[in-house]
């Protein structure tokens, strides 16, 4: 009686442990924030520091933040800034995100600007991570002005794992170009759009950091 007794104890405990984890992927969220550092946009970059606080302050345990790079060759790892699941314990979870501002910082105060600017692959290395991820909801965030510039010989033809993420173009900056011809801005957001929603992705432009609330609270 004894030994059944524990044999169902253990049996509960394992039912429970299983389900604590199908709700948190269910309900968790993973981020991945894209960072143009390309020299039309590198100077820009500082704008993005509102929207990164947000989520910061937004995300909870069990959420992921990754904030990554994009630059003349954006389809590695190496350019990411930093990655980090936040802790159940929320102690921990607070110095995680103070750790990970400071990284942050850091990389803003000794940024320097690429020659290109690779926006492929900087989704496709985005998309491959996030389709790893059991997270519930899963979304890429891309400050840029979203005009591709690839280095001599770079190929960028590779279907993107977009089925279920959320792409938000956050504050997409107008180039000097775009005021002459507003068509070339409109086009640019028409192309992205268009191979997001190819692949099963869901694409959204946003022109306030502010407005990231209405995303993340729904």
């Amino acid at each position: 009686m004894r030994r059944l007794l524990v044999l169902m104890s253990v049996v509960v405990l394992l039912v429970s442990a299983a389900a604590c984890s199908e709700v948190g992927g269910r309900h968790a969220r993973d981020v991945y924030v894209l960072l143009d550092v390309s020299g039309s946009y590198n100077a820009k970059l500082d704008a993005a520091n509102p929207a990164i606080n947000y989520l910061l302050a937004t995300l909870v345990s069990g959420d992921t933040l990754t904030v990554a790079r994009i630059n003349s060759g954006s389809f590695t790892e190496k350019d990411i800034i930093g990655k980090v699941t936040f802790d159940d314990r929320p102690s921990v979870a607070n110095e995680q995100k103070r750790a990970f501002r400071q990284r942050l910082d850091q990389f803003f105060r000794d940024r320097h600007a690429s020659g290109y600017t690779d926006i492929s692959g900087a989704m496709l290395q985005a998309a491959e991570d996030l389709q790893a991820s059991n997270a519930g909801r899963r979304y890429i965030v891309i400050f840029s002005d979203l005009a591709e510039d690839l280095p001599h010989g770079y190929v960028r033809k590779t279907r993107l794992p977009l089925a279920g993420v959320q792409v938000i173009a956050l504050e997409v900056a107008k180039l000097p170009t775009d005021n002459v011809n507003p068509q070339q801005y409109v086009d640019r957001l028409a192309h992205w759009q268009k191979l997001v929603t190819r692949y099963g992705g869901i694409w959204q432009v946003l022109n306030d950091p502010a407005n990231l609330s209405k995303v993340f609270n729904d």
